[in-house]
């Protein structure tokens, strides 16, 4: 009996415990999200506070499929673990954990589909498989044979979110959703871009097999860096697809809410001056970790800001 009144009446977090809860997810997302952040400044609160819990959710589920003091089976258990009480919060089964609270809050306000939220932790979960290229000798693991194989988990860990932000943002008319998933294309494959060493030392190349042939690239040389200058081609080959996709976003701006447009302009631009920034660099992603400084990112949030209020 108390269960069918339980799920006759859905737990319904008080007021006071969401407003917690919500801001637990900002403070995880300024903390966290170093570049994600500066564009969620922008936005009107409520937008705000949704694109929070979205990203702290996405934060927990990283977390999990990385944390190297577990072995792989026990990543994945964990993350099925974590998965099971968002799907159950998303029943309305009573949760104290302050994502979850606010993770749903968003969903419903926002109209958000599970699937969407359920791919987000699909992807991170890709990087807890072991299916896949074998491993090298050295260990390393070529995760992805071919572009399009990379493509596909790019669409799970960086073009979902891109659906999902435009569902936070607003927008009126289809086209956006294909544009969303190809900026989150062109920001995921800046992130590969910048981060190969320290994936490379997790044990990761997420460089397509395919690419690392045609270029005469080995795995090995990816992590020990001897010759960068010879890896330089292979990286500019994912630049110049990362620069093609961001193209969409000239397209995109338009057909979301006003409201959102200068906050989807700050992340944009945040994200390609730092590929920008890479190429000027000749790609030197291994004796340094590129990023734009504060006082770039503030100069962006502040063209940002102006455009809202114009």
């Amino acid at each position: 009996m108390s269960t069918l009144v339980q799920m006759s009446q859905p737990f319904a977090p008080t007021p006071s415990q969401l407003a917690v809860a919500y801001s637990v997810c900002r403070g995880i997302t300024r903390s966290r999200a170093k570049n994600f952040y500066y564009g969620f400044l922008v936005l009107p609160k409520k937008k705000r506070r949704a694109l929070c819990a979205v990203y702290a959710f996405m934060r927990r589920c990283d977390d999990i499929a990385d944390d190297p003091s577990l072995p792989v089976r026990d990543r994945r258990q964990k993350l099925d673990v974590w998965l099971d009480a968002f799907h159950a919060a998303q029943a309305g089964h009573p949760t104290d954990d302050p994502i979850l609270l606010a993770l749903t809050d968003a969903q419903r306000r926002f109209g958000i589909p599970a699937g969407l939220l359920d791919a987000l932790a699909f992807g991170t979960a890709m990087d807890v498989e072991e299916d896949s290229e074998q491993p090298t000798n050295s260990g390393l693991q070529v995760q992805y044979r071919s572009f399009e194989d990379l493509e596909r988990y790019c669409y799970n860990v960086a073009s979902v979110v891109g659906l999902v932000c435009i569902r936070i943002f607003g927008y009126n008319k289809p086209d956006a959703e294909p544009l969303a998933e190809r900026c989150g294309l062109a920001f995921q494959l800046t992130n590969i871009i910048r981060d190969v060493k320290e994936d490379a030392a997790l044990g990761r190349v997420y460089l397509p097999g395919k690419d690392l042939a045609e270029f005469s690239i080995s795995a090995t040389e990816i992590a020990s860096t001897v010759d960068p200058a010879h890896i330089r081609p292979l990286l500019a080959l994912q630049a110049q697809r990362a620069f093609e996709n961001y193209r969409a976003a000239e397209d995109l701006i338009p057909l979301i809410d006003e409201d959102s447009q200068p906050a989807l302009w700050v992340l944009v631009t945040i994200y390609r001056g730092l590929l920008e920034k890479i190429v000027r660099l000749n790609y030197d992603v291994f004796t340094r970790r590129v990023s734009l400084s504060v006082w770039e990112k503030l100069k962006i949030l502040s063209r940002g800001f102006l455009q809202r209020i114009l």
